[in-house]
């Protein structure tokens, strides 16, 4: 069967993209064009290459489709998808706007909760703070940690280490349940977006917002987790400073770290491997003496297991948790510095 004797809904999406171009024509093709990438460009004239006629009804059904999805589009973007939903059941029926939506949403890959970021802070707050735990947490799970972080650090104390444990042993979630919380949600904010889901949560997901918040609701969330969980508590802490961190350090800073490291061959170590960016902040802030003893160390050890030198960072990184808990340097975090 020729390309021009398909039924829409045989096209492949290159397919409908090149009876589009086709329809609008040369002036406009060309302004299209314009906006694609030369592989999509390339895709789009082989296929229209391939084609030995389309019929004028074809083109007009492939028209019509991207017509609609244009503007199921703009109607999600103005008020979500119920808005969009009730204004497209309004002109096209209830069957055609599953069809037109279901599309939309493969093709935009829309996030759970994507709405919430057109949602007032505020606003949001005062909606959620009173839900379950759970549901807080799988709300913050699939937000940006920015937002996520913020949002954490303004609910209630009381709450916030309970919220932190259940996004940090979060795993997978359901597409049904995900629906149903965001119905829940819909009804308090107005604007629901559905989706495929989703895997959430888990320890990195909590040791990225932890790394955003301010340091007293970072310590306050850590120390209720040390009471409730002192292993994952000990998981998180393992993740918030990373060895290789040591490069955002001011040169201060570093300078008070290598002061403390009780044993200097775990230096040696723990620079194994590392980028030349960590091995010049530590080289620049040692004596020159000392940095060629360094150097020297360096050089000349023999091969060196990976667990070895993954412990020898550790315990550096434990030196670096230590004089920041005893506020005897200040790692920054969640935006400006505080100083007390």
């Amino acid at each position: 069967m020729s390309p021009g004797a398909k039924r829409l809904d045989e096209l492949t999406g290159k397919q409908k993209a090149a009876i589009l171009v086709i329809a609008l024509g040369q002036e406009a093709s060309i302004k299209l064009l314009k906006h694609l990438s030369e592989e999509e460009i390339e895709s789009i004239t082989l296929e229209i290459a391939s084609f030995r006629n389309v019929s004028s009804e074809l083109q007009e059904k492939v028209f019509e489709e991207f017509y609609n999805l244009m503007i199921a589009r703009d109607y999600l973007a103005q008020g979500g998808m119920e808005y969009a939903r009730s204004l497209l059941d309004e002109a096209l029926g209830s069957q055609k706007t599953d069809e037109i939506l279901g599309k939309l949403s493969t093709f935009l890959r829309v996030a759970p909760f994507d709405f919430l970021k057109r949602t007032d802070k505020e606003q949001l707050i005062s909606y959620i703070q009173t839900e379950h735990p759970q549901t807080i947490s799988l709300i913050l799970a699939f937000l940006e940690p920015k937002d996520a972080a913020e949002l954490l650090s303004r609910l209630p104390q009381e709450i916030q280490p309970e919220v932190a444990q259940r996004l940090a042993t979060m795993d997978r979630t359901s597409p049904e349940i995900v629906r149903e919380v965001e119905r829940v949600i819909e009804q308090k904010v107005s604007a629901v977006v559905t989706s495929e889901l989703a895997v959430a949560g888990g320890v990195q997901d909590l040791v990225e917002v932890l790394s955003l918040v301010d340091r007293s609701t970072e310590k306050g969330i850590m120390e209720s987790l040390e009471d409730r969980d002192p292993e994952l508590a000990d998981e998180i802490r393992r993740l918030m400073f990373v060895f290789e961190d040591i490069r955002t350090l001011d040169d201060r800073t570093v300078q008070r770290v290598l002061q403390e490291i009780p044993d200097k061959k775990d230096l040696a170590i723990a620079l194994r491997g590392v980028s030349d960016d960590v091995k010049n902040k530590i080289l620049r802030n040692m004596s020159k003496r000392a940095a060629a003893t360094l150097q020297e160390d360096m050089d000349y050890m023999g091969p060196m297991r990976l667990k070895d030198v993954e412990d020898a960072q550790q315990r550096i990184v434990e030196v670096i948790r230590k004089l920041e808990e005893s506020g005897d340097i200040i790692i920054e975090r969640g935006g400006e510095a505080q100083y007390i």
